[in-house]
């Protein structure tokens, strides 16, 4: 936040009407200062690095770019609402760190509601702006070479890759993402999404039976993935206490 407690806010939007209604809104707003406007993701990123927003208000359908593709522009060290015309949108969570969305045309009372969060979210947990996800909430991933709206309900899997982690979500298709296993565990359903073991996370939804070998050691199989996971004795309670599965 900059030196007189006032937020610093752009707008990214390729309608100029859009942003003026945006820049009268936010101006009734004591604690928000208003840095810089842009009408596309380029002209954005040169902003981003000139101003150093706290928070960033952008438009998700644009010419050339969308708007998530500013986060591949550059780093983005603050909060962001998207502003989209389209419910298909209307998203609580995505793999960029969203805080919010607004839905056009934008109301006050919306607005008010969005303002809010973003000051309790600073006062709260600073930095931190992650929410957790619920299985119709969307995420947007890159799949198959090209960036997509993934329901969390279609994930199965998840598997720990360093720094990152692969998401299997057809089949037994790995797609990597730039997450750790302990960054989904922060934001995924925990009643329908289960450690099995320091590298796997499963969704329970997907688990067709859990195989008990004799070394007192589980293997747990997940639909249309030929080969089952190995599954830690310190998390198979909890797996087989969230579900009813047909066990050997």
């Amino acid at each position: 936040m900059s030196s007189d407690n006032k937020l610093k806010a752009i707008i990214v939007d390729d309608e100029w009407l859009v942003r003026e209604e945006m820049i009268t809104l936010l101006r009734a707003y004591s604690n928000i200062d208003i840095v810089g406007e842009a009408e596309n993701v380029d002209r954005a990123a040169l902003l981003v690095d000139e101003a150093k927003p706290d928070v960033i208000f952008l438009d998700i359908q644009m010419p050339g770019k969308l708007g998530f593709e500013l986060f591949d522009c550059v780093k983005i060290n603050c909060d962001v609402v998207f502003i989209t015309a389209y419910d298909q949108y209307a998203i609580k969570a995505f793999e960029v760190n969203a805080i919010d969305y607004l839905l056009k045309p934008i109301s006050k009372e919306r607005l008010d509601m969005t303002i809010r969060r973003i000051i309790a979210s600073r006062r709260s947990k600073p930095g931190q702006t992650n929410q957790a996800l619920t299985e119709d909430d969307m995420l947007y991933l890159m799949v198959d070479d090209a960036y997509k709206f993934v329901k969390i309900s279609s994930i199965k899997c998840i598997l720990a890759e360093g720094n990152y982690s692969y998401v299997i979500i057809n089949h037994a298709k790995k797609e990597l993402v730039t997450k750790t296993l302990k960054d989904w565990q922060d934001i995924l359903p925990e009643n329908e999404f289960i450690r099995i073991h320091r590298s796997t996370i499963v969704n329970t939804k997907f688990v067709e039976k859990i195989k008990q070998l004799q070394n007192y050691t589980n293997q747990v199989y997940v639909k249309d993935i030929e080969t089952p996971f190995e599954m830690s004795r310190r998390f198979a309670a909890r797996l087989k206490k969230s579900m009813l599965v047909r066990q050997d």
